[in-house]
């Protein structure tokens, strides 16, 4: 069984980032990915200084190169499983297994959408979730939010600093307070009571939503608020178990539990990226994972420097 000083469990921002830290400091280290990235609907990144409006996969390909630049190795697979006796033993789907002295989780979140017909196959590419990542590129046209918790009134707000044409429809979500209404009134932000059915398509793009009551409103764009599902379930046997996230009182999602150098509860486990924060945009995920990359580091060295000092001693 292959052993390495750091196991990376994703190849996204943050992985990347956290293993090249790690192979210029001469760890040896192997990065898994199961190949399917959560931005890889999405056409373009943005807010990533001097890499703003490039694709995904090019990123993630200099990342790859760069790691591997400096002998850093890749396997695809889905990790199923982390066990830890005297080091730490991961298992994929496939049966394969790795040894490593520490684990660096960068394995990112699930958006889970809400179900509504035709949304998922739009889904990057004009059904959005974050005016941050695509705000610039559908202002001035006709934006709905679709809303399923009292956050979609703030989301609202946010696409109507980009467009003049916004409309919340209430969908699921519960009833606006009255400063929620007087707010949007006041941005002349229009509220659609009901139920939306339908995703309308045409010629691969969408045309607008038709309600349960059959009403059709045309719309060019249409903003959703995802569940966003930390990909974990992985961890369980390590005893780490994610938590629920909440904004102003309401529930989004959940994340995995990290300090502020990405250490989980679990000794020689780390973790960086939207796994433990949802809310993450590329650059911080990045950021987060040379954080998490530099503290193991930290971590083999003292572990280094105890095994020398036993040595010495004995």
């Amino acid at each position: 069984m292959s052993r390495y000083d750091v196991v990376v469990v994703g190849a996204g921002a943050a992985g990347l980032s956290g293993a090249l830290a790690l192979v210029r400091s001469r760890r040896s280290v192997l990065v898994i990915d199961d190949g399917r990235p959560r931005n890889a609907p999405a056409g373009h990144v943005h807010n990533f200084l001097t890499r703003d409006g490039a694709p995904p996969s090019e990123i993630n390909a200099i990342g790859r190169a760069e790691v591997a630049g400096y002998g850093g190795q890749f396997a695809t697979g889905t990790v199923t499983a982390i066990r830890r006796d005297e080091v730490f033993t991961v298992e994929l789907a496939d049966g394969t297994a790795y040894q490593a002295r520490r684990i660096l989780v960068t394995s990112g979140l699930t958006d889970v959408l809400p179900e509504v017909s035709g949304l998922a196959e739009r889904w990057g590419k004009d059904v959005l979730h974050c005016p941050y990542c695509h705000g610039w590129e559908v202002r001035d046209q006709a934006i709905g939010v679709l809303a399923i918790s009292p956050l979609a009134s703030h989301q609202a707000q946010l696409f109507r600093q980009l467009s003049d044409d916004v409309t919340l429809f209430l969908h699921t979500a519960p009833e606006l307070t009255a400063e929620q209404r007087e707010e949007l009134t006041a941005r002349q932000i229009a509220v659609v009571q009901g139920r939306v059915e339908q995703v309308e398509i045409r010629d691969g793009k969408l045309t607008g939503v038709r309600l349960e009551n059959g009403k059709f409103l045309p719309l060019e764009v249409l903003a959703v608020q995802p569940i966003l599902r930390a990909k974990a379930t992985f961890l369980t046997e390590l005893g780490l178990e994610v938590s629920a996230q909440e904004v102003r009182g309401v529930g989004y999602g959940d994340a995995l539990a990290v300090d502020v150098q990405g250490q989980t509860a679990v000794p020689g486990v780390f973790a960086a990226g939207n796994v433990t924060d949802p809310m993450a945009q590329v650059v911080h995920a990045a950021g987060a994972g040379l954080q998490a990359g530099a503290a193991i580091n930290g971590d083999l060295i003292a572990e280094d420097t105890r095994s020398a000092l036993a040595s010495r001693g004995s």
